[in-house]
């Protein structure tokens, strides 16, 4: 069986309940969650094993976060301790016309004060057949981006697979590093390269060569895309595939899905899914990735299936509270051939 290394920060998640607006509430509902933990429980779920990497700190909350991964299945032999805070973020959910809102209070954490030399990558690595990062790491601290420089020349060596979710995130970057520089050094070490076209235009400049790429705002055209994934190939030679979510927002509460995947020569695009009522749209792709890579592991050479995999699996994430998708591989197959009622097994 393939293990799986993932790579990041995990933080303590606080939201008001329900729709309410912060400063509504007067309690917050605790979850815990990070982009690589997500891919982490996803897989832990699908019965890949799967390692955790990341920096706590030895306090009761850092305990927390701890056991969150424990009881998900994923391991974590190799998590690393010190530091004084582990992360927070505030979620206030959207509704409608209004968009949700993140918080960070993130600054001093103890994966924000990693150094490089902290973690023993050749033994966190002994048996592993993939490597998974992803761009919020680099983006937290410069000495996080160092210790992920680490990791994916280390992986490399080692003839790892590594993938990465290229995750822009507006407020983080914030230490006055140099975005672009760092990401192309750490994205040129990648086989599978994931993002949207947020994430390929504010981390390298490129953009679809197509100007119209939406229909009435929402409709996003795949073949739109085409253009960027060839620029990332081209800008990343090392790469087999490149592979972009479609996310159309008519509102915060009813999101159209799809997904496209380009091998260098052939391009496949899954079922747009309507995705009505959203329950909690965090981590819908971290809950593509972990799919993908299911995928891309359980179908060789059958990127449509790794991919319809991933879009049917982030599909159904929405419907789930909390930052990790807690779906079983029966219910995305369910989903993949066409059932989506909804009916009550029994």
């Amino acid at each position: 069986m393939n293990k799986v290394v993932t790579f990041g920060e995990i933080m303590l998640r606080l939201s008001p309940p329900g729709f309410l607006r912060f400063s509504q509430t007067d309690s917050f509902d605790v979850v815990y969650g990070g982009g690589e933990s997500n891919v982490a429980i996803s897989l832990a779920n699908y019965g890949v094993p799967v390692e955790f990497v990341t920096r706590l700190p030895k306090t009761d909350i850092g305990e927390c976060a701890l056991m969150e991964m424990r009881k998900r299945g994923v391991g974590t032999s190799h998590i690393t301790y010190g530091g004084d805070r582990l992360g927070i973020y505030f979620l206030e959910t959207g509704a409608v016309s209004r968009g949700s809102k993140v918080v960070y209070d993130r600054a001093n954490s103890a994966m924000v004060e990693i150094e490089s030399g902290m973690i023993d990558w050749d033994q966190v690595f002994d048996g592993a057949s993939w490597f998974h990062w992803t761009g919020i790491t680099p983006a937290i601290s410069k000495s996080a981006a160092d210790v992920c420089l680490e990791a994916v020349k280390i992986a490399s060596d080692r003839g790892i697979t590594i993938s990465t979710d290229l995750n822009y995130r507006s407020k983080l970057w914030q230490y006055g590093g140099n975005r672009e520089a760092i990401m192309t050094e750490l994205t040129s070490y990648c086989d599978i390269i994931l993002g949207n076209e947020e994430d390929a235009e504010m981390q390298f400049g490129i953009k679809p060569e197509v100007l119209d790429i939406t229909t009435q705002g929402h409709d996003i055209k795949a073949e739109a895309f085409l253009s960027v994934c060839k620029q990332m190939m081209k800008k990343f030679p090392r790469a087999k595939k490149v592979i972009t979510t479609l996310r159309g927002s008519l509102s915060a509460s009813h999101n159209t899905w799809a997904g496209v995947l380009y091998d260098g020569k052939n391009m496949y695009e899954s079922t747009q899914y309507q995705i009505t009522d959203i329950v909690d749209r965090v981590g819908g792709g971290d809950s593509f990735m972990g799919g993908l890579i299911y995928g891309l592991l359980h179908y060789p050479n059958q990127d449509q299936k790794a991919l319809d995999f991933a879009v049917a699996a982030s599909c159904l994430k929405h419907t789930i509270k909390g930052d990790a998708n807690l779906v079983t591989i029966q219910e995305i197959e369910k989903l993949m051939n066409g059932d989506a009622s909804g009916r009550v097994n029994r």
